[in-house]
């Protein structure tokens, strides 16, 4: 039966972005190997930090590329292809700009958005985007100009920072929908907590 065999959270390398908005993609996953006890190495020939282990009784692999955002698909990209992994079996979970502080939704498939970590990972998968997102609220600074600093630049209040665990520390019987790619129920149960955010496919 198939199930989930990779978890990727993106962000930057470095002690100077642990905390920063554009980290909770990678911050995410970090809980999860804490969680689960997975141990993550770094991995020169994949660009990244891996571990692997078992959730709900799944052997899924996690992955924290070491590239900065921007070149995340190269970790990504190595890591699939060496592995065949399948695209559908694959999530990946980064910052989202256009939802609020603790909203959080999963989308499976699609285009960038605009998202330059989301915009490697397609094209170090041969511009294929058939992976599902963990789409993480970190809400919008308010005008386009000051993205960049909001993003990379500031840490987190502890109140934002406890926001976002709070919303993506999914719980047990969650977590079991996700790895065993039973989307439509995790949808059913995730989004029903969240307002409804804007279609920002494009």
């Amino acid at each position: 039966m198939s199930h989930l065999r990779l978890i990727v959270g993106l962000g930057n390398p470095g002690k100077a972005y642990a905390d920063t908005r554009h980290n909770v993609g990678a911050g995410w996953v970090r809980r999860l190997a804490s969680r689960y006890g997975i141990e993550l190495k770094l991995d020169t020939k994949f660009k990244g930090e891996i571990g692997r282990g078992l959730i709900d009784g799944a052997d899924v692999r996690l992955l924290i590329p070491a590239t900065y955002m921007n070149n995340s698909g190269e970790s990504v990209g190595l890591l699939v292809s060496f592995y065949k992994i399948p695209l559908e079996e694959v999530l990946v979970a980064y910052d989202e700009l256009a939802f609020d502080i603790g909203v959080v939704k999963l989308k499976q498939g699609g285009g960038d958005a605009g998202h330059n970590g989301i915009k490697s990972v397609r094209a170090g998968c041969g511009n294929r985007g058939e992976f599902v997102r963990l789409r993480i609220g970190v809400g919008h600074p308010g005008d386009k100009s000051l993205v960049t600093g909001y993003l990379t630049r500031q840490t987190m209040p502890s109140a934002e920072r406890a926001a976002v665990e709070a919303a993506t520390d999914l719980d047990d019987a969650l977590m079991a929908d996700v790895v065993h790619l039973r989307w439509q129920d995790a949808m059913n149960v995730l989004h029903a907590v969240d307002s409804p955010g804007p279609d920002e496919e494009t």
